[in-house]
């Protein structure tokens, strides 16, 4: 898979794809990132990239022209590239949507900065994607963690590829508690059915958990996941457990 990243502050992206799983990746071939300065495409001596909003207001927007060169640069020795802008007025990055960008072999991410982007600039992209409801200096960081939860998902880059389908969003739920040595800790025990070696005991507790868990701090989440009926079964469960506490 190849990553191409446009942005004004290539060097922003130096440390996280230098360590941990992004780093794997890289190394093991599964990944290629490419970093783009988005001022090498613009025109002019200096370069500008930006300029002030027509109608006028606070700030600056950035200019569509180094926008469009730049990405019609970037995918032109490219198949089929999908090319995202990030930016707060995207769609909200889930597990779903990284599922399918890493079902890309070309991805193309182009970092929104200050005010936002000239809208003639929205006509080189094919989707928007925002990481939340809040505002940040620019896209780089939103692309970092595109790179990082796509990387992850690519065949061959976790030691264990069990890892990615059983985490938290992947089914929809939150992920079940997770224990490890010592058996007890300052007086908290690791659960008894953890340490029974009854496989169908320990997966039952740890979906009754996940169930618990999402239920108890992101119940939206459990009116977009298809429960099966037992799951509807446990849920109701604990919620009536819940009301008789209060």
């Amino acid at each position: 898979m190849q990553i191409h990243v446009i942005t004004l502050f290539p060097e922003m992206f130096a440390s996280p794809l230098g360590a941990s799983i992004p780093k794997r990746a890289q190394e093991k071939e599964l990944v290629r990132i490419f970093l783009w300065n988005l001022r090498d495409f613009a025109s002019g001596k200096h370069r500008v990239t930006d300029d002030a909003p027509y109608g006028g207001g606070q700030g600056m927007v950035m200019k569509a022209e180094p926008i469009a060169t730049a990405i019609e640069a970037v995918c032109q020795p490219l198949r089929a590239p999908w090319r995202v802008l990030l930016s707060p007025q995207g769609h909200r990055l889930d597990q779903a949507t990284l599922v399918r960008l890493a079902a890309w072999e070309s991805l193309v991410l182009v970092c929104g900065r200050y005010e936002g982007v000239d809208e003639r600039a929205r006509a080189f992209v094919d989707e928007e994607l925002s990481i939340g409801d809040y505002v940040l200096s620019g896209g780089e960081i939103p692309a970092m963690v595109v790179i990082d939860a796509i990387t992850r998902l690519r065949s061959g880059v976790l030691g264990n590829a069990a890892s990615a389908t059983n985490e938290s969003f992947t089914e929809g739920l939150l992920e079940h508690p997770q224990y490890t040595r010592p058996e007890e800790f300052r007086g908290m025990r690791v659960p008894d059915v953890l340490m029974s070696g009854d496989h169908s005991g320990i997966a039952a507790w740890r979906r009754r958990e996940a169930l618990r868990r999402t239920m108890e701090r992101r119940p939206d989440l459990l009116a977009r996941t298809a429960l099966t009926d037992e799951d509807l079964r446990i849920v109701a469960e604990l919620r009536w457990r819940n009301e008789q506490q209060e």
